[in-house]
C-alpha cells in the first residue's frame, strides 16, 4: 500500500475526521488516479484510507479513518446499503429520492439520485471512477432498482482528470421518467435534464411554498429561474391564479408547460417567458408589475470562495429588484446554493438589498436542502442550499 506523509501540524482536519487532503498539505508520497493509499502524519502515525487524485487540489478523500478496515468492495457495499437504508426511515414522500450524497455517506464523489425504478449517478472523483463497476452493482442490490444512467458530465471531472462520461451502466432505455411528488407528477429526463435530471433538493421547499401561497392568499406569483416549474406547479396548487415561469431554456418552460397541464392545471393560469431574469425584472418593475410572491432560486453563482464578493453583487441585485416588485405582505422565497456563499453571508446580501429597495420583512423560516440531501457535523461543506422564506412588511 502506497503512503502519504503530510506536512507536520496538517493532520488536524483528518483527525476532526474532515474527509479531504488538499495538496499544499502533502510532504510526500504519490500514487495513481483513484488508488487507495495510507495517509500519515508528519510522524508516521495513521490518519487515513483515502483515494489518491494526482491533478486535483483536493489530493485526497478519505475512505475510512479505521486503520483496521479493508478498502475493498464490501466497504462500497456496507456504505451504500447504509446510504439507502437512511433514506427509508426518513419516508420521504416522493418517488425522487437522493440516495448517495457524497461525503455526507462516506462515499466522496459519488452522487446517486433516484427517480422511481431508474438511477441517476453522478462518479466526480478519481476514487469513485476507479470503483465505479463495484459501485453500480452495489447500487442496483441496495436500492432494487433495475437501471443506472450515469451522468458524470459535470466541469468537476475536469479538475479530476477524468473525461465527461454519460450513459447507462446498467439496463437501457427510455430516458424520460415521471415522479411523483407530494401528489403532484413531475416529468425529467436523465440524461439531458440539470445535474442528474432535477433538483431534487428543493423538494420540501416546494411544498412549504405550496402551503404558503394558500396562507397568504398569493394570487400573482413570479418563479424565477424556474427550470422546468416545479415550484410553479407548487404555486397552483397552492391556489395561485396567475403564475410567471421566467428562465433562459427555451426546452425547460416548454416542460414547465406540460407539467402544468399533467397536474391538471388550468394552462391559462400559467404563462412562461424565455428571458434573462435579471433583465425580466428591471422590465417588470419599469412596468408597473406587482406580485403577491416571488422565487428566486439562481444558479450557482460562487462555486468557491474566490467568487464571494461577484456573487454577492448578483445576488443583492436581483434580490433588490424581487422586494421592490412584492406587494406589502408579499412573500419571497430567495435560494443560493453557492458553496461561496454561506448561509449568514446569504442573510446579510439579502439585508442589504431589502435596504436599497427601501423595504422591511418578516423572516418566516430558513431554508435549506432536503433531508435527504444530509450535512453531516464532520463537513459543513455539504451545506450548500440555503434560502429565507419573507414575508414584506
Amino acid at each position: 500500500m502506497k503512503s502519504i506523509r503530510l506536512n507536520e501540524g496538517k493532520e488536524r482536519s483528518l483527525l476532526r475526521r474532515h474527509p479531504w487532503v488538499y495538496a499544499g498539505s502533502i510532504a510526500r508520497g504519490k500514487a495513481d488516479a483513484g488508488e487507495t493509499v495510507r495517509v500519515e502524519a508528519h510522524d508516521g502515525r495513521f490518519l487515513a484510507w483515502g483515494a489518491y487524485s494526482p491533478t486535483s487540489m483536493i489530493r485526497v478523500r478519505a475512505w475510512s479513518f479505521d486503520e483496521a478496515e479493508r478498502v475493498d468492495a464490501e466497504l462500497f457495499e456496507r456504505r451504500i446499503h447504509a446510504a439507502v437504508a437512511l433514506r427509508g426511515r426518513m419516508q420521504i414522500a416522493s418517488t425522487g429520492v437522493r440516495l448517495v450524497h457524497g461525503e455526507a455517506d462516506g462515499l466522496p464523489g459519488l452522487i446517486v439520485d433516484r427517480y422511481g425504478d431508474t438511477l441517476s449517478a453522478q462518479f466526480l472523483a478519481a476514487g469513485t471512477e476507479r470503483w465505479k463497476a463495484t459501485i453500480a452493482d452495489a447500487l442496483l442490490g441496495a436500492s432494487g432498482a433495475t437501471r443506472l444512467y450515469e451522468r458524470s458530465d459535470s466541469g468537476v471531472r475536469g479538475l479530476e482528470g477524468l473525461p465527461a462520461a454519460s450513459g447507462w451502466l446498467r439496463g437501457d432505455g427510455d430516458t424520460e421518467v415521471t415522479i411523483d411528488e407530494h401528489g403532484w407528477k413531475l416529468t425529467l429526463d436523465v440524461a439531458q435534464g440539470h445535474k442528474t435530471g432535477y433538483y431534487l433538493d428543493q423538494r420540501e421547499n416546494r411544498a412549504h411554498f405550496a402551503q404558503w401561497v394558500r396562507q397568504f392568499g398569493c394570487r400573482r406569483v413570479l418563479n424565477c429561474y424556474a427550470y422546468t416549474g416545479g415550484f410553479s406547479v407548487a404555486a397552483l396548487a397552492g391556489g395561485a391564479d396567475d403564475v410567471t415561469s421566467v428562465d433562459s431554456s427555451a426546452p425547460a418552460l416548454e416542460r414547465a408547460e406540460r407539467h402544468v397541464a399533467l397536474n391538471g392545471h388550468d394552462p391559462a393560469r400559467h404563462r412562461a417567458v424565455d428571458a434573462d431574469v435579471n433583465r425580466f425584472l428591471r422590465d417588470a418593475l419599469k412596468d408597473g408589475r406587482r406580485y403577491d410572491a416571488i422565487v428566486l432560486d439562481p444558479p450557482k453563482f460562487a462555486p468557491s470562495a474566490a467568487h464571494a464578493d461577484r456573487a454577492a453583487r448578483a445576488y443583492k441585485d436581483i434580490n433588490r429588484l424581487a422586494l421592490k416588485l412584492l406587494e406589502p405582505g408579499g412573500l419571497l422565497l430567495t435560494f443560493s446554493c453557492s458553496g461561496g456563499i454561506g448561509a449568514d453571508l446569504f442573510h446579510k446580501i439579502v439585508a442589504g438589498a431589502a435596504i436599497d429597495a427601501a423595504a422591511d420583512g418578516a423572516l418566516l423560516q430558513r431554508l435549506e436542502g432536503a433531508p435527504d440531501h444530509p450535512t453531516t457535523l464532520t463537513f459543513p461543506e455539504g451545506e450548500y442550499l440555503k434560502g429565507l422564506a419573507i414575508l414584506k412588511a
